[in-house]
């Protein structure tokens, strides 16, 4: 099992390393924008939302997941 600090380090680690391509999209030139566009619309900020939502409102999913298993 992994300890409680492990659990709440690795969706903070994931949200950190995919918001680094939105800060390249944000100062990048605007010649380059269209390389940025699609990695920053379809993978980073869709990893962005769901790992916040997991930090912000993971207990409550655990909590379902876990009287869903108890029944």
């Amino acid at each position: 099992m992994m300890s409680n600090a492990a659990k709440r380090w690795i969706p903070r680690s994931i949200h950190i390393i995919f918001s680094i391509p939105i800060a390249g999209y944000v100062y990048s030139p605007f010649e380059e924008l269209p390389n940025y566009a699609p990695v920053v619309r379809f993978v980073s900020i869709p990893v962005l939302v769901l790992t916040g939502l997991w930090m912000w409102k993971g207990h409550i999913l655990r909590q379902l997941i876990s009287r869903r298993s108890a029944q």
